[in-house]
């Protein structure tokens, strides 16, 4: 039997939770969640790009429970909007606001542009304890819609036109999305890989300390 490796997704984010079991389904690891570790410090997004924002969510969680850990950090990047939301994707508008308030903000946000391109960036980090990380990234072009259209998916998935399939993101189902999406295609770059970062990960892990006992000891 292949030997699984431990590796915990750095995300409370359900959506993307069920995006990356199914993208990590046929592969030899053994899924663990933060909510498998109780509480946990939480990670301050305050980096510039998604690559310093999935290392630091990466990085640090990795370090706290010392396992292998996988992080993402994606958003939508919008051209008319001068790259916005960009890495503030899941904040855009204020706090407080589901998600269909943050696409209604965009969309107010774009009353009057003529340009309505767009593209979704991921940027995937796996980081051991002690700091070393992989970085994976990939993007994913399209069009604002002015009308939100389907039910699947998360966040920006109800305005994201993807011009090859003639629909929105939530539009997809599942497999669809994984096959074409910016996680999709950086986990698939991942996937192909996967062999040496399952052996990066064993190179880098910390060995477990082994303690004797010794006769006598009466401690």
């Amino acid at each position: 039997m292949e030997r699984q490796t431990t590796i915990v997704l750095a995300t409370g984010n359900k959506g993307k939770i069920a995006e990356i079991q199914d993208l990590l389904v046929d592969f030899p690891v053994s899924i663990k969640y933060l909510n498998d570790f109780g509480p946990i410090p939480p990670v301050v997004e305050d980096g510039d790009t998604f690559e310093e924002n999935a290392y630091k969510k990466a990085s640090q969680v990795a370090r706290v429970i010392g396992l292998p850990a996988l992080a993402d950090d994606s958003g939508l990047c919008v051209t008319a909007l001068g790259g916005l939301p960009g890495v503030r994707s899941a904040r855009y508008g204020g706090k407080g606001l589901d998600d269909m308030e943050r696409s209604a903000r965009l969309l107010k946000a774009m009353a009057g542009k003529n340009d309505w391109t767009a593209f979704f960036e991921c940027v995937i980090s796996i980081a051991v304890p002690t700091g070393q990380a992989l970085t994976y990234e990939a993007r994913c072009e399209g069009l604002i819609t002015q009308t939100p259209a389907g039910d699947n998916g998360f966040g920006y998935d109800p305005i994201f036109y993807y011009p090859p399939l003639q629909k929105t993101f939530a539009q997809l189902n599942r497999k669809e999305k994984s096959r074409i999406s910016h996680r999709g295609k950086a986990f698939s770059e991942l996937r192909l890989e996967f062999d040496k970062v399952l052996a990066w990960i064993r190179m880098h892990m910390p060995e477990e300390e082994k303690f004797t006992c010794k006769e006598g000891d009466d401690d």
